[in-house]
């Protein structure tokens, strides 16, 4: 870690508040491509260690987060059943930062403006450590998922599409 100070972003002083330990990991933003794939790449962990946030809707109108793999795709169907929904689609660009008051790049359940339900793949529990964002591009938290479980308060549950092989 160097010395210069990486300023605290509210989902970090969250973490502090539960005396949860982490790691704050800066990383390059490039705004061509956020994809979580290419910021695990940065941080130096696999793609499947590197959870991304989305926010999503679901029929009753309610807004819920899901917490997948960088290197996997949300299905939506799995993420309705999980919240108990008809069905789930994936919440607008312009809805996320009036909701979360976090922007594309930097989404985390953690102190969110609204504290919607959340949902995290149960492959999350694999890991002895996770990356998720910090709450703002260029900035992640690294910790234990128990300890990401407890402080994003989410569900686990199956949310992942099968993935393709060969």
């Amino acid at each position: 870690m160097s010395t210069a100070k990486i300023a605290k972003t509210n989902a970090a002083r969250l973490l502090d508040g539960l005396k949860i330990s982490y790691e704050l990991r800066p990383y390059e933003v490039d705004p061509d491509d956020l994809t979580a794939i290419s910021v695990a790449k940065k941080i130096g962990m696999p793609a499947e260690q590197v959870f991304k946030t989305l926010l999503t809707h679901t029929n009753a109108n309610e807004h819920v987060f899901a917490v997948i793999p960088g290197d996997a795709e949300l299905d939506l169907k799995k993420l309705a059943h999980a919240a108990g929904a008809k069905k789930a689609d994936l919440a607008s660009l312009k809805e996320v930062e009036p909701l979360t008051g976090y922007i594309r790049g930097g989404v985390t359940v953690m102190a969110a403006k609204k504290p919607f339900p959340a949902f995290a793949d149960e492959t999350i529990e694999l890991f002895d450590v996770i990356s998720v964002s910090a709450g703002q591009r260029g900035l992640q938290l690294v910790l234990s998922p128990a300890d990401y479980l407890r402080a994003s308060e989410s569900t686990l549950a199956d949310l992942t599409k099968a993935a393709a092989h060969g």
